[in-house]
């Protein structure tokens, strides 16, 4: 299980939480997705990023937010028993009238092969997902636990998403998910300051995807 820390002890850990939360959405999201019965997930991605950035621009902080992501993992990786999570949380977030991504990250291993054309590696917690981003900075988790305590996982700090630089990780060769998604990004918040994809002739897997514009 993937236990990431207490809010208080990352560095800037407040700071972002009060960013995060700012947003009405990721906060509904946050108190109740623990009524699945799961211990292991993390609300995560965009949603979090751009939260940050759109209340440092003086903008409503959902604006322009495509869809709000839930890595949760269980073992059980039928796909009967994610569809009747997703459904789950259809009901739970019905009245949010936002899109809410949630997805068992033990799958992942499954269907990535077909999609990408090359191995996804083994997962054995729900933060592995967000290990595996195309970016650093948006590689963050967070979670309210049952006691109200809000944990935080971000392997790559937090000076990154709060200072508005993205910079890819690449870890798998997908630079067509990263540059898709910067592309967009840079058009809605222009003054991120982007860092382009490494370079390097042995990547010769760099996979070009219909990434949602």
């Amino acid at each position: 299980m993937s236990t990431g820390y207490l809010i208080a002890q990352m560095a800037k850990g407040p700071e972002f939480l009060d960013y995060v939360l700012q947003n009405r959405f990721n906060a509904v999201i946050l108190d109740r997705f623990s009524q699945l019965g799961f211990d292991d997930w993390w609300l995560t991605a965009g949603c979090l990023a751009q939260s940050v950035w759109n209340v440092k621009a003086g903008k409503a902080p959902h604006t322009d937010i495509a869809d709000y992501d839930v890595f949760y993992f269980d073992p059980d990786t039928t796909w009967q028993s994610e569809d009747h999570v997703i459904r789950q949380g259809l009901e739970l977030y019905a009245d949010l009238l936002v899109n809410t991504e949630i997805r068992n990250q033990a799958r992942v291993p499954i269907w990535y092969p077909k999609k990408y054309g090359f191995d996804y590696g083994l997962v054995s917690s729900a933060s592995d997902g967000i290990d595996r981003f195309a970016y650093q900075t948006t590689a963050i988790g967070l979670r309210k636990e049952r006691n109200g305590d809000y944990r935080i996982y971000a392997p790559f700090g937090l000076d990154l998403v709060l200072q508005g630089q993205v910079v890819p990780n690449d870890v798998l060769p997908i630079r067509g998910v990263y540059e898709a998604k910067v592309a967009r990004w840079q058009k809605i918040w222009p003054d991120l300051k982007i860092t382009p994809w490494p370079d390097a002739e042995n990547n010769l897997h760099s996979v070009q995807t219909g990434v949602r514009p």
